[in-house]
């Protein structure tokens, strides 16, 4: 059984058609980049999964099963957006955290904390944008999800957090999880995906492994998409 499942999935917004006809599975095991341009699609894709958003029409099923609370106890999402209560310290957003989740490892997420130097008892304002960026990923994968749905974790960010940020996922997420990372900035993350998911003006162009795109094309994912979509 497939991890996720979109079927024929559509969504207008009014006489706006935003995404159309998605048909695409993700299966357990695999760091997956969600691929495109900005405006193409993608986080309105990723809000559908997210059960945030109400398809036009279609289905999604995640383990077999049409989306709802049981999915959203195992997928674990960091929007593109910091959602956190700046005015909270970090030991108290990790509480809430705890409380809200069963599958939430506090000690994990204090040890991630700890290696990067952050008192935990500091105020989330009082940290640089670079740093809330990473608390906020370490809160993610520190969930023992089956799905983890990133939505531009690198937008923003200065090279060496970006580094950080690819290196917390690839040794954070849950033995036979999936990643699902969405992104404009693929050469960046070219490095530690599995599969590609192309999307441009709300179509899946192509759906590949990432190893037999380039053998196909030899060249890397980023020129290959270049190629596709170059304007």
């Amino acid at each position: 059984m497939n991890l996720l499942e979109c079927i024929n999935l559509c969504k207008s917004y009014g006489n706006k058609e935003v995404l159309k006809d998605i048909n695409l599975t993700i299966p357990k095991g695999k760091i997956i980049g969600l691929l495109g341009k900005n405006g193409t699609g993608k986080t309105t894709l990723i809000k559908l999964i997210n059960d945030l958003l109400t398809p036009s029409s279609g289905k999604i099923l995640v383990n077999g099963k049409e989306i709802g609370c049981e999915s959203k106890k195992i997928i674990s999402y960091l929007p593109e957006r910091t959602y956190l209560d700046k005015s909270m310290t970090i030991d108290k957003v990790i509480k809430y955290f705890e409380d809200f989740y069963d599958n939430f490892n506090s000690n994990k997420a204090k040890k991630l904390l700890i290696d990067l130097d952050l008192d935990l008892s500091q105020k989330i304002s009082k940290m640089s944008k670079g740093m809330q960026e990473k608390l906020q990923l370490v809160l993610v994968m520190s969930r023992e999800a089956d799905l983890y749905i990133l939505d531009e974790p690198l937008g923003g960010v200065d090279p060496a957090t970006r580094d950080y940020i690819l290196d917390t996922i690839l040794t954070n997420f849950k033995d036979g999880a999936s990643v699902i990372i969405s992104t404009h900035l693929i050469s960046d993350i070219e490095r530690i995906l599995d599969e590609v998911i192309f999307i441009d003006k709300g179509r899946i162009m192509l759906q590949s492994d990432c190893d037999e795109l380039r053998n196909k094309e030899n060249s890397s994912i980023d020129e290959v998409f270049r190629r596709m979509f170059k304007c």
